[in-house]
């Protein structure tokens, strides 16, 4: 079966089930999903899309973004790229205060064996494996 791609605003309606009619058919997809009837795939930047609309747009609550996220990861059939170093960013997105997207780039930074990077942004120095240089 091949996959269809999976776009940011379904994982929302899902989420936040702020439109009931939409949100109960994206249920179904995602248990059609889980039950090998679908398969879906979706990217990084979809997933940093959900998470700056659930903080920003709906104002969820950290903790409830990351189950929302990994409830979706977990997902049967529902395919990601980079999905190891995406579960490592939304690990260290949870243990920090860093945001998703700078997470993402440290576990990114990992994965290729990069241990410098050239920012302003002191959320980096949280990172006990990444150095950060200033230019």
């Amino acid at each position: 079966m091949r996959p269809k791609f999976l776009d940011a605003n379904i994982i929302l309606r899902y989420l936040t089930n702020d439109l009931p009619d939409e949100s109960l058919r994206c249920e179904r997809l995602f248990k059609n999903t889980a039950n090998s009837k679908e398969a879906l795939f979706t990217n990084i930047l979809v997933i940093a899309e959900v998470i700056w609309v659930l903080f920003s747009g709906y104002h969820f609550p950290k903790d409830k973004v990351i189950e929302g996220i990994r409830k979706i990861l977990n997902t049967p059939n529902i395919h990601l790229d980079e999905e190891e170093i995406i579960l490592s960013a939304l690990y260290l997105f949870e243990k920090s205060n860093m945001d998703f997207i700078d997470a993402y780039n440290a576990a990114m930074m990992e994965h290729k064996g990069i241990s410098a990077i050239y920012s302003y942004d002191r959320h980096y120095d949280q990172v006990s494996e990444v150095k950060r240089l200033k230019p």
